[in-house]
């Protein structure tokens, strides 16, 4: 009986070894520090799809990991960095990029704040022109009471 325990114990255990998140990822091939250098600079500049606030550098989910070594596997095929963010594009859309193209499709994302900002000061600008320029001068009723407030004090 404790042999079967232990036997299932140790399939139990071999189990949870190649089903841990550590085995599933493949290690990414290794690169010459030039290449190495370009993969940061493109993982610096996708997004990371899971975070969407972070770079895949910044990244910490397993599919920026993933994502990073798709980058170095590319390059290591000898791809070209414009061949490699066009593939994620491809993939996952301009929203995988970090500073999306200027483009028809894009032009709220780039020229909204602009606009937010201009409607903003056009704004301030009518209500600074609605108001009126000066006040009329006091009334002798109105100067009496204020003197009475100023005069009698706390």
């Amino acid at each position: 009986m404790t042999k079967r325990i232990s036997a299932c114990a140790a399939l139990i255990a071999l189990a949870l070894l190649l089903a841990s998140p550590a085995s599933a990822q493949a290690p990414s091939p290794p690169l010459s520090p030039e290449l190495e250098q370009r993969a940061e600079h493109l993982a610096h500049g996708l997004r990371c799809l899971v975070c969407q606030n972070q770079t895949l550098a910044e990244s910490n989910a397993p599919l920026a990991h993933d994502m990073r070594n798709l980058i170095r596997g590319q390059l290591a095929e000898g791809r070209s960095d414009a061949q490699i963010m066009r593939f994620f594009e491809d993939r996952y859309g301009d929203f995988v990029r970090y500073d999306p193209p200027f483009k028809p499709v894009t032009w709220l994302l780039w020229l909204g704040p602009f606009a937010l900002l201009a409607l903003g000061f056009a704004v301030l600008l009518r209500t600074l022109a609605r108001r009126p320029r000066s006040r009329p001068p006091l009334t002798a009723d109105e100067r009496a009471r204020a003197a009475r407030y100023l005069d009698s004090g706390p």
